[in-house]
């Protein structure tokens, strides 16, 4: 019978970053504590530019008429605080939190789906990235943190900013309902033996929670900012009432 290995060993391994290439191994980690941290310092990075904004919008408003900021700039300036001080500040801080000390009081090594973890954060980087981007490619947004249609729609608001608030927020989404999945797997499943659900620690109750409602809100407000995006790019009208569709359906 032949010996030979159906996959040959290489006699160079491929490189790969270890625990000794310093913050470059981080880039790579799937392990949850240094996940969660990550996304602490994300949410604090984010945190202070939100709070740069708000002292900004706070400027505007310490005086009557006031020309500190162009109307323009203050409703960028607005919609770009409530964005990010919901959607990459408060929700990630909660599954950092969560990332770091869920599998630590159920007794998991990790989270179920540790690769699933590690690309929850990025999409959360990226989309928190690509919506500061829209500073830099026409303009923010400026329909608001929740872009009610028909202000939302091209007639109203023409720069491509809110094209880059649809997609930014259609990657933290799925990126959150992602985590979503994996806590409540990893609850179920990679608890201690002997651990039943009376006994998980108030926290991680809390988390699991938390985590069926972000699979409900998320989901829809994902299906959501799909049809904004596509009725501004493609002139679909899903919202339009003249043609057939329903504003109250955002």
């Amino acid at each position: 019978m032949s010996q030979i290995p159906l996959v040959p060993e290489s006699e160079i391994p491929l490189p790969r970053l270890r625990d000794d290439n310093g913050l470059l191994s981080w880039v790579a980690s799937i392990d949850h504590k240094q996940i969660g941290i990550m996304y602490l310092l994300a949410t604090l990075f984010f945190f202070a530019l939100g709070g740069i904004e708000a002292l900004l919008l706070r400027t505007q408003l310490a005086r009557p008429e006031s020309q500190f900021l162009s109307p323009d700039a203050y409703n960028e300036l607005f919609t770009m605080h409530g964005t990010t001080m919901i959607f990459l500040v408060v929700m990630p801080m909660l599954i950092g939190f969560a990332t770091y000390f869920v599998p630590l009081m159920i007794g998991a090594r990790d989270m179920l789906f540790p690769r699933v973890n590690a690309l929850s954060f990025w999409l959360l980087l990226f989309g928190g990235l690509l919506l500061y981007f829209s500073f830099f490619a026409g303009g923010a947004p400026t329909a608001g943190w929740f872009s009610y249609v028909p202000l939302s729609q091209r007639a109203y608001s023409t720069s491509p900013g809110l094209d880059y608030w649809s997609l930014a927020l259609f990657g933290t989404g799925i990126g959150t309902i992602l985590a979503g999945v994996n806590f409540i797997g990893t609850v179920l499943v990679l608890r201690a033996p002997g651990m039943k659900l009376t006994r998980l620690p108030l926290f991680v109750w809390m988390n699991s929670v938390n985590s069926v409602l972000i699979l409900g809100a998320l989901s829809l407000l994902n299906a959501s900012l799909i049809m904004l995006f596509v009725e501004r790019q493609f002139d679909m009208r899903f919202f339009d009432e003249a043609s057939g569709g329903d504003p109250l359906l955002w």
